[in-house]
């Protein structure tokens, strides 16, 4: 018989995980990137984003209250679907969001190394050092992890609140690229970029195993995410926009404290940027070895993947796999690179979750099929659309 991890996360360590997931890149790196792409139409971006998140949102809740299994889509798309899409999500998923995990490691190391100014290996070697340790934390259980995901979450959330009110206490800039200049197919780029900083309802689904009361918990816990995470992006593109200078927001200077340069509340904000961002590397942690345990337990995987320690608390040779992926990344990518691969397989990846989610059938059911045929189509027109872009 297969052991099965413990049920001890509820709706609010649920929520946590999810905000935490978030926050992060989300907040502190993807408006940017999205705003130097997108310019005055960053919130149409965000809207965009939003609505696309919020289809894939109720799907993903729809699975995940029918099959609450660790794996997400990976474990969907063979239930719903065929064992073909099952591994393609699976790949899909690890790919993506250990490409959001090295972006997010990336980030912060960069930021300590604009104060050190030192070569570029300080910035890979900081990198792979915080994807260790955050693997190690995830390794000492699910329960202290949600512990500090409580702690990571608040800080994130104060460095945000100063933001916006230093923003907005601060003189509008003229600097912003009128609307005329944005081409249609760089909204829809940038609303791909702003895509993935919705997605980390994708942890909560990925641990159906172990969360309580899942066909309760799971959807209640993805539609409190995405209402708050929306509400704050906007407020966030809004103050990112009063005080938008295009030279600020190159892709590797990523953090949205630079916008506000003359505040003396810029190292809270700084603070509270570097802590989102390894909040993000922890639940990507968390998540993606979920996926690479639900892998190895079906043989997609060597099978020793599946192993579990002895409490059945956590999945150590999963954990140790996942970090091998998003340090190798890591090494490789730049923040910009990495964060448009991760936009374009998680994309892909929720374009399974929607046909996954049109096969379950109508007695289990909770939500209307057209909300998945439109996550479906918005998925794919984004994929389509950033990569002509």
């Amino acid at each position: 018989m297969t052991r099965q991890l413990v049920r001890e996360t509820h709706l609010g360590g649920a929520l946590v995980i999810g905000l935490g997931s978030i926050l992060g890149t989300g907040a502190y790196v993807s408006i940017g990137l999205s705003a130097s792409i997108a310019g005055d139409l960053l919130i149409w971006a965000i809207i965009i984003a939003a609505l696309t998140a919020l289809c894939n949102g109720l799907s993903s809740s729809q699975l995940a209250a029918s099959h609450p299994v660790s794996g997400g889509t990976y474990e969907y798309g063979y239930h719903f679907l065929n064992p073909a899409s099952g591994k393609v999500a699976g790949v899909l998923f690890i790919v993506a969001k250990s490409a959001s995990a090295a972006t997010a490691a990336l980030a912060v190391a960069q930021y300590i190394n604009s104060y050190l100014e030192l070569s570029y290996w300080f910035v890979e070697f900081t990198s792979i050092v915080l994807l260790l340790v955050l693997t190690l934390t995830v390794l000492s259980g699910v329960r202290r992890t949600n512990w500090l995901n409580i702690i990571v979450v608040s800080l994130s959330l104060i460095g945000l609140v100063v933001f916006v009110g230093a923003a907005f206490s601060l003189p509008a800039t003229t600097s912003s690229l009128p609307s005329s200049e944005i081409e249609s197919l760089s909204l829809f780029h940038a609303a791909a970029l702003m895509f993935v900083a919705f997605t980390g309802y994708g942890r909560i689904a990925t641990m159906g195993e172990e969360i309580a009361d899942p066909r309760r918990n799971i959807p209640r816990a993805v539609w409190l995410t995405l209402t708050l995470i929306s509400t704050i992006y906007i407020l966030v593109g809004l103050a990112v926009l009063r005080v938008y200078n295009p030279s600020m927001l190159e892709p590797d200077n990523f953090n949205i404290a630079s916008l506000v340069v003359d505040s003396s509340w810029r190292w809270i904000i700084t603070i509270g940027g570097v802590i989102a961002m390894m909040g993000v590397v922890l639940n990507l942690v968390l998540g993606v070895s979920r996926v690479v345990l639900a892998m190895g337990r079906r043989g997609d995987l060597p099978k020793t993947f599946a192993k579990l320690d002895a409490d059945n608390k956590s999945a150590p040779i999963a954990t140790w796999v996942t970090f091998l992926i998003m340090a190798s990344i890591a090494l490789m990518g730049e923040i910009k690179s990495a964060w448009t691969l991760s936009a374009i397989t998680v994309l892909a990846y929720y374009g399974i979750t929607n046909l996954a989610a049109l096969k379950v059938t109508d007695e289990d059911r909770f939500i209307p099929r057209w909300v998945s045929v439109t996550g479906l189509l918005s998925c794919s027109g984004l994929v389509i659309l950033a990569v002509l872009a």
